[in-house]
């Protein structure tokens, strides 16, 4: 039988980290990225480890397009040397930064910066993958809450998001012929340093997410893992095309 890999985006922390071991834990073998965090990543290397997986972490930023070619050159050599072959099964795309800043004084800069991490760098960093995705993988794009319900602030972020979300629906109908799934994975509020953390260290904040969700409180990385993992099993093989919101009944 065929060994199953997964690539995670931003695996090193927050909501990539969970994912792994999550995906681990289902025993599946994963290759992690990090931006700049090399210990956080050989922690979570570890941990994985531990679940008699193997894992790596490979530095890659995903804002930078022009670096992909070079980052799956290092995938494919590390595939063809652990399992005699450069494929791999399951892509996320959960790499990502937050931007919290309001339309009118939202700079080209911040823009830009968040179509290149969050539409640009998935969307290439994906055909990319093409070649080395196996047959039956599946594709898992991260999106956002925010690209269902507005809060002030989030116009550039939750933008690229939603385009995700389209991009998703195409990767479904084009990939379909080599039985390739995509599907979105659209977090709530959660509870992570993600955005500078304040949905984990703001008492205000966290209570008015509280207030606003069905399940009255905020969410926490281990509330979104499994569900990447179960998308990633047999029993969602017939899952394709779908946004899958995980924010506990927000603004339902």
């Amino acid at each position: 039988m065929t060994k199953k890999i997964a690539l995670v985006t931003g695996g090193s922390r927050g909501l990539g980290r969970d994912m792994a071991l999550h995906l681990a834990h289902q025993g599946i073998d994963l290759i992690l990225t990090y931006h700049s965090n090399r210990p956080a990543a050989d922690e979570v290397v570890a941990a994985i480890e531990q679940t008699g997986q193997k894992a790596v972490a490979l530095p890659l930023d995903t804002s930078d397009s022009s670096s992909f070619a070079a980052f799956y050159e290092q995938v494919t050599a590390y595939l063809s040397e652990q399992y005699d072959s450069p494929r791999f099964d399951f892509l996320i795309n959960n790499a990502g930064t937050g931007l919290q800043q309001s339309f009118a004084d939202t700079s080209e800069a911040q823009f830009d910066a968040m179509f290149n991490i969050h539409l640009k760098g998935v969307y290439f960093l994906t055909q990319k993958a093409l070649p080395h995705l196996r047959d039956g993988g599946r594709i898992i794009n991260i999106s956002s809450g925010l690209a269902r319900f507005s809060f002030p602030g989030a116009s550039a972020y939750a933008s690229m998001k939603g385009a995700v979300e389209v991009f998703t629906r195409y990767l479904a109908k084009e990939l379909g012929t080599r039985s390739i799934t995509a599907n979105v994975v659209a977090p709530g509020a959660i509870a992570t340093d993600f955005g500078g953390g304040s949905n984990r260290d703001n008492p205000t904040k966290r209570g008015i997410i509280a207030n606003v969700t069905a399940l009255g409180r905020v969410g926490e990385a281990e509330d979104i893992g499994g569900v990447v993992a179960f998308l990633c099993s047999d029993a969602a093989r017939w899952i394709n095309g779908q946004r899958i919101e995980v924010s506990g009944g927000m603004l339902v």
